[in-house]
């Protein structure tokens, strides 16, 4: 059976939209039934507190690690959850892990704090394949343009967040690291072998 809810994660400019409408295509053709989900974002509340965390100014950052469990919270019962029981493989740009990437790693809060405020939120519902596209954080920086108020932390955050990606692959077996700095077809083909492996 392969993994039902799919998460892919990586610094700015990895190329996550890109790679999941490739797999998104890849899973129709398999037959699979297919629902593809953003985080922050996804339902009317998540969407309002997307534009909040990617413009407000002056935000703490524990009130940025609340927002995002928020948003995420309610994804998950009203999206991810339904598409779940109805046999949907659930994609998703990005889930959990970016939180514990970057305001546990990237702005030094702490993993399992972060870890645990997530779980509380998400009643058990988390992905089952965490795929982080890993590209150089200086080439993911340069792709991006319009950054918002994250994407333009700097270089520096993200390296950070880069090597908290790294860490978490090295201590959770759902995390997996794929070199994305291939072409895209290469990339969606290791991506389903996973999949088909899992």
């Amino acid at each position: 059976m392969i993994p039902r809810y799919i998460a892919l994660e990586g610094v700015e400019g990895a190329g996550k939209s890109t790679v999941i409408r490739a797999l998104a295509d890849r899973l129709h053709q398999a037959g699979e039934a297919v629902v593809v989900v953003r985080e922050p974002g996804g339902t009317p509340i998540g969407e309002e507190i997307r534009r909040m965390l990617l413009h407000a100014e002056g935000m703490s950052e524990w009130a940025e690690v609340a927002l995002f469990a928020a948003s995420r919270a309610e994804l998950v019962r009203q999206v991810v959850y339904p598409a779940l029981e109805k046999g949907a493989v659930v994609l998703s740009d990005r889930s959990y892990y970016s939180s514990l990437a970057y305001q546990g790693g990237g702005r030094g809060l702490g993993i399992p704090e972060v870890r645990e405020i997530n779980e509380r939120v998400l009643g058990g519902i988390e992905p089952h394949l965490v795929v982080v596209l890993r590209v150089d954080p200086e080439v993911g920086f340069a792709r991006e343009t319009g950054r918002d108020r994250i994407g333009g932390e700097g270089i520096d955050f993200q390296r950070a967040v880069a090597h908290s990606y790294t860490r978490l692959a090295a201590e959770d077996p759902r995390v997996v690291i794929v070199d994305a700095e291939r072409p895209v077809d290469e990339v969606v083909d290791e991506v389903m072998a996973m999949v088909v492996e899992r």
